[in-house]
């Protein structure tokens, strides 16, 4: 989520200089298309996370209000590419206690959903990490490591992850400092550490992260960039005991190229590349919009 006084200018900058869908300033992934997304419902919109499921079709994503949509995605072309979305109701997270979460228990940010379905995600407000059985069941409540309650509000859980073992990692949208690294904090059966981190490169903040059928943690960040609209950025690391290493930049876009894309699923279509899947946070307001946006990685 995005702090709300910067949308007036954020819609000046998109009446002066729009928003384009254009190439990226340093990539080693294609772009292949954007697929703008609306619903009249007025609980629609304000997505931060996004998951796939390996079949490249089946979709959850939720949102800063508390919402988690389980749908399809439409497909066609040679390229498979995104024409629309199908098979979707807007559900309300649940609390452990039952009723749906409200103010600031519903700040939903990060999505990571298990290999045998089970759907985890991370909070903003009251900073939590939560389970789900499906989008209708009660949350599952989790341990939570000792820094949850110091983190800022509004900067806190914003990336979540989870590996082919089920360990979690979760990283939060601010380090503290421009010169400290993001901490990564790690769920690994009933226990939270926080055994590596991840430097600090330039403005870009974490706002996303997967983990890809290669084993390699993906690193979704944004910047703001004043009054001209932003910039996205993906990193990719080796994830190993020692923590993340061979750090590489796979993405750097132009200002304004997409809106403002806070949720990503890494996964590999039937000719064997790596697709990079975003879904972007319209904040619920007009001048901003719903998208979800493709890459494939060329190596």
């Amino acid at each position: 989520m995005l702090k709300r006084h910067y949308f007036a200018l954020i819609a000046i900058a998109a009446i002066a200089v729009g928003l384009s869908s254009s190439a990226t300033t340093q990539s080693k992934a294609v772009y292949l298309n954007s697929y703008r997304w609306s619903d009249t419902d007025p609980l629609f919109g304000g997505f931060s996370g996004i998951d796939l499921a390996a079949n490249g079709v089946d979709f959850w994503t939720i949102s800063d209000d508390g919402i988690i949509i389980q749908a399809q995605l439409l497909r066609n072309g040679d390229e498979s590419r995104i024409t629309g979305i199908t098979d979707y109701k807007l559900m309300p997270l649940q609390l452990v206690i039952g009723g749906p979460v409200r103010r600031i228990n519903n700040d939903a940010e990060g999505l990571a959903v298990s290999e045998s379905g089970e759907i985890f995600v991370s909070f903003e407000g009251f900073h939590r990490v939560r389970g789900y059985s499906d989008v209708t069941a009660l949350a599952t409540q989790l341990p939570e490591h000792p820094d949850f309650g110091q983190m800022q509000n509004n900067s806190s859980l914003e990336a979540l992850a989870i590996d082919a073992d089920g360990t979690l990692y979760t990283i939060p949208e601010r380090s503290g400092h421009l010169a400290r690294p993001f901490p990564v904090y790690r769920l690994k059966g009933r226990v939270w550490d926080q055994p590596f981190s991840i430097p600090r490169r330039g403005s870009f903040l974490p706002v996303g992260a997967d983990i890809g059928p290669d084993g390699k943690f993906y690193l979704l960040e944004r910047h703001l960039n004043g009054i001209f609209g932003f910039q996205t950025r993906i990193r990719r690391f080796s994830l190993t005991d020692d923590g993340l290493q061979d750090e590489e930049e796979l993405l750097t876009t132009a200002t304004g190229t997409h809106d403002n894309l806070e949720g990503i699923a890494i996964w590999r279509d039937d000719e064997g590349d790596t697709r990079i899947t975003m879904i972007s946070d319209d904040n619920f307001r007009a001048f901003q919009r719903t998208e979800i946006v493709e890459y494939r990685l060329t190596e």
